[in-house]
């Protein structure tokens, strides 16, 4: 079988010339393509000041790439701010069902997640967690435990932000939906680096945004709703691109929109929209099977290394069991992560963990420097 190919477009980042840039689960690099979109962005501003036709047109080819990464129609995506934005304006579409008042969230969420959804306990909500083992594994009967016919919503992570395992989303799906539940995933850490379906795989809801994988910008999300449940949420949270027809301009009257537009607010962010179409080009061009595939000869090397090296993963060492961060348990993570900077190696950490993530435009050489730059720097391992 042929090799995965790997540091795929490589000249478009410029920051590989002189680091080894390993955080994308942070932020991804920056290419070319992305700087020249604001470039762009900016000399439209100098040309015609307002281009509000050509905002819009925008906006919705970038909702139409958003939905093509996710096997969705762009009818089921909603343009967002952040994640934050997009899961804050769903969860205030929804309301305790007599009984049916349950939250469960696993331990895997980014603390936006959880916040959001105790701030709902105001609301007549039960939030219950799904713990995670010591190792970092959630066991599956924990969420049989948790989830019953008292479940509204079971809200998972795709890949956990502290040490890069994930859920068994396709067993969680079929159990929430037994029990009458909906899911709501949250697809941030695996966005641009491992395939998903949203109908393939039944998900309900999903949240994300591009400034990881997707190698865009910071202030731009989105939020996936499933056509079917649409017109079942009308949100507290609204504004006038939220309306049937934006340029109504009616301020007597709340119109929402019948697709998921009815789950965006106020002005969109432009300038992003500008960097995520550009970002999101650049990764459809490549093909999530193939950043996968590479992803995956570069873990796997990393994880080789860690162990020759008597390293502690706080990953799953199954292929199966995480996406492209590797985390790597230390004494002292941020002085190590300061320590490999110096060396020209960027990281990043949480939770005691190193947090190691390549992308496609990485090398089995940047693994080996990193592994190289462990090796000296033992006494931070744990």
């Amino acid at each position: 079988m042929e090799k995965p190919m790997t540091g795929i477009l490589r000249d478009h980042f410029p920051i590989l010339a002189h680091n080894v840039y390993l955080n994308s689960c942070s932020y991804g690099a920056l290419s070319h393509e992305v700087e020249a979109a604001f470039h762009s962005y900016l000399a439209r501003r100098h040309e015609v000041g307002a281009d509000w036709q050509g905002w819009m047109g925008l906006q919705e080819e970038v909702r139409a790439l958003f939905a093509r990464l996710i096997g969705a129609v762009p009818a089921e995506v909603a343009i967002t701010t952040s994640a934050s934005a997009g899961l804050d304006s769903f969860v205030s579409a929804l309301a305790p069902q007599g009984s049916r008042n349950r939250i469960v969230v696993s331990d895997y969420e980014f603390p936006t997640v959880g916040q959001i959804w105790h701030a709902q306990e105001r609301r007549g909500f039960e939030v219950v967690h799904v713990p995670e083992d010591e190792d970092g594994r959630i066991p599956f009967s924990r969420f049989e435990k948790a989830i019953d016919e008292r479940t509204l919503a079971v809200s998972i992570a795709h890949v956990c932000y502290r040490h890069g395992a994930v859920n068994e989303i396709e067993r969680i799906v079929r159990l929430a939906h037994a029990n009458g539940a909906i899911v709501v995933l949250d697809a941030y850490q695996g966005l641009g680096q491992l395939p998903i379906d949203v109908h393939a795989l039944d998900i309900d809801v999903l949240i994300g945004g591009a400034l990881k994988y997707l190698l865009s910008s910071a202030g731009l999300g989105f939020l996936f709703v499933r056509k079917e449940l649409i017109e079942r949420f009308s949100p507290f949270v609204t504004g006038w691109f939220a309306q049937r027809d934006i340029a109504a301009m009616n301020i007597y009257a709340h119109d929402p929109a019948g697709d998921a537009r009815r789950f965006e607010t106020g002005t969109p962010p432009v300038p992003n929209l500008y960097a995520g179409k550009a970002g999101l080009e650049l990764v459809l061009e490549v093909g999530i099977e193939r950043i996968a595939a590479a992803i995956a000869t570069l873990t796997a090397r990393l994880k080789e290394g860690a162990d020759e090296l008597g390293a502690r993963l706080a990953t799953p060492k199954d292929p199966a069991r995480h996406g492209a961060m590797i985390a790597i348990r230390s004494r002292d993570d941020q002085a190590l992560v300061e320590r490999l900077a110096e060396r020209g190696i960027i990281t990043s950490c949480r939770d005691g963990n190193l947090r190691v993530s390549p992308h496609f435009y990485n090398t089995e050489a940047d693994i080996e420097r990193l592994l190289v730059a462990l090796a000296d720097h033992r006494d931070l391992l744990a």
